[in-house]
């Protein structure tokens, strides 16, 4: 609000001389107060999706609002999408609503997966930065004032890149060991190496990945697709606070290919070039089998060699049939334009 200058003048008494007048002045000096404006205090949007999190909702907002209680010079507000929970998650949030009215809820109607949770929580964001997370604690808290300092220094997109992880068995370590190899050499880098989906985004940023209407959500992804001043922060990743992980192999192999066709055109060119160099090797072979048989006047042999060649095309035949099975997929998700998230109830809104 902008301040308002106040003048007030007052005359001197008569007979009071200029010594007088002088010692009065003081008191009877005309008050000018300008008080300049202040800007209202930004606000960070915490999104968090929580799915079957009972054993650790309670630790995630202690430790959040220590976060918050450090850094006064902005507001918050921390979105929680209940994912579908099967327990006491619900319930819980409720009660940390009611000591905490900075806590806002989000229930879905089903299990929308990380993504579909994310992306439910940013369409309510109104903060000048929104902040992804996830509920197990595997994104510590204590990083957003890091993220916070980078974000104050220009950058709009600020993601923690997973150092080492802890307590992570020897399947799940290889599995996003392998994703992120196929995910540069097929997308050309676009999506970090080691990236997580913790970060923060400015208002923009976050934005312009709501305006995106896909149904096979992939957020990081989408991110790193939107482009904008980005930073990676290298940290250790800790192992889960209580529960068990959600990340089980088939669903993360699922992820990581829905993650990569739909970010990457690479696998149907490989099938272009396969099936160029696949009938390049097929007119030598026939041209030497034609030449060898007009030489020498007989049928070439090997029998078993020709069934193993033909088992073989067909192999190769099927893969490349996959392959455009998984891009036909997409489309057909595409094209039915189901929302990617469902809400049963808010709470704080």
């Amino acid at each position: 609000m902008a301040g308002v200058a106040v003048t007030t003048t007052t005359k001197s008494p008569r007979g009071v001389g200029a010594r007088g007048a002088a010692s009065a002045a003081p008191e009877a000096r005309t008050a000018i107060e300008e008080t300049a404006e202040v800007p209202p205090r930004k606000l960070i949007s915490v999104v968090i999706p929580a799915y079957n999190e009972s054993d650790c909702v309670d630790e995630l907002a202690r430790r959040l609002q220590a976060v918050m209680a450090g850094e006064p010079e902005y507001d918050f507000e921390v979105i929680v999408v209940e994912n579908g929970s099967e327990d006491d998650t619900w319930e819980k949030l409720n009660r940390i609503h009611d000591e905490d009215h900075r806590f806002k809820i989000l229930q879905l109607a089903r299990n929308f997966r990380m993504d579909g949770g994310l992306t439910a929580g940013l369409a309510d964001a109104t903060g000048d930065a929104a902040i992804l997370m996830t509920a197990d604690l595997q994104d510590p808290p204590e990083l957003i004032p890091a993220f916070l300092r980078k974000w104050e220094e220009g950058f709009e997109n600020i993601y923690m890149v997973v150092s080492e992880r802890q307590g992570t068995g020897p399947i799940r370590t290889f599995n996003s060991k392998a994703f992120y190899w196929l995910a540069g050499k097929l997308t050309d880098g676009a999506i970090p190496r080691n990236a997580s989906d913790f970060r923060l985004v400015d208002r923009g940023v976050y934005q312009t990945v709501n305006q995106m209407q896909e149904r096979n959500r992939f957020v990081r992804g989408l991110f790193a697709w939107a482009g904008y001043r980005s930073v990676g922060i290298p940290h250790e990743r800790p192992p889960r606070f209580g529960g068990e992980s959600k990340a089980h192999s088939l669903k993360v192999i699922n992820l990581a290919f829905k993650g990569i066709f739909a970010h990457s055109y690479v696998p149907l060119r490989l099938i272009t070039m396969t099936g160029l160099v696949v009938s390049l090797v097929s007119a030598v072979m026939l041209v030497v089998f034609s030449v060898r048989f007009i030489v020498s006047g007989v049928p070439f042999a090997g029998f078993g060699t020709l069934v193993g060649f033909i088992l073989l095309l067909f192999g190769i035949l099927f893969l490349m049939i996959g392959v455009v099975s998984e891009y036909v997929g997409l489309i057909y998700e595409e094209v039915k334009q189901r929302p990617n998230f469902v809400v049963r109830r808010r709470v704080g809104f």
